[in-house]
């Protein structure tokens, strides 16, 4: 089938989905069976390729150290079996489980990928509520470090709070 418009007669091909033939202008083509497909049948299982898992990986996720145990290119291997080879190896710890929690007082926060952050100061892993180092009282972060070396921190620690406002009207005034 030839695709594209009467202006433009090579521009796009049609889905080659049995149930489809829909014109695409920017057509997908499958790595696997070679065939041109829309936006909808683009994937292997939507066009029901007979091999629609030949690139994709497969995890085993161990249930007592919650580990991650890639299975691909194991054809053949039951899961079971390659679980029990886990717990055998040595590397399954049931202690891995406990998932690590924000060190600050108080904070149960669980500490993964996207919520971790490390102080540069002290290097302590903390959530995202206490990245700065004051709000987890780091050992290290004194007013006397920093930039400024402190002078920003000593005057907005020494202001009052109508201070501002009244040197403000002071200088307005004169």
């Amino acid at each position: 089938m030839g695709g594209g418009t009467e202006a433009f007669p090579d521009l796009g091909q049609h889905c080659q989905h049995p149930d489809c033939h829909q014109l695409d202008f920017l057509p997908f083509k499958c790595d696997g069976c070679r065939n041109v497909f829309c936006l909808d049948h683009r994937s292997y299982k939507k066009h029901e390729w007979p091999k629609s898992d030949h690139n994709s990986r497969k995890v085993v996720v161990c249930e007592n150290c919650e580990m991650s145990i890639e299975t691909t290119g194991r054809d053949g291997e039951d899961e079971k079996v390659m679980l029990e080879r886990h717990e055998k190896s040595g590397s399954c710890d049931p202690k891995k489980k406990n998932k690590p929690t924000c060190p600050v007082r108080r904070c149960k926060e669980i500490l993964t990928f996207s919520n971790t952050n490390t102080c540069k100061i002290c290097r302590v892993k903390v959530c995202l509520k206490h990245r700065f180092p004051v709000d987890h009282a780091c050992k290290q972060a004194r007013v006397s470090s920093g930039p400024w070396n402190g002078k920003f921190m000593a005057a907005l620690a020494s202001r009052n709070a109508g201070d501002c406002a009244d040197r403000m009207m002071k200088m307005f005034l004169k």
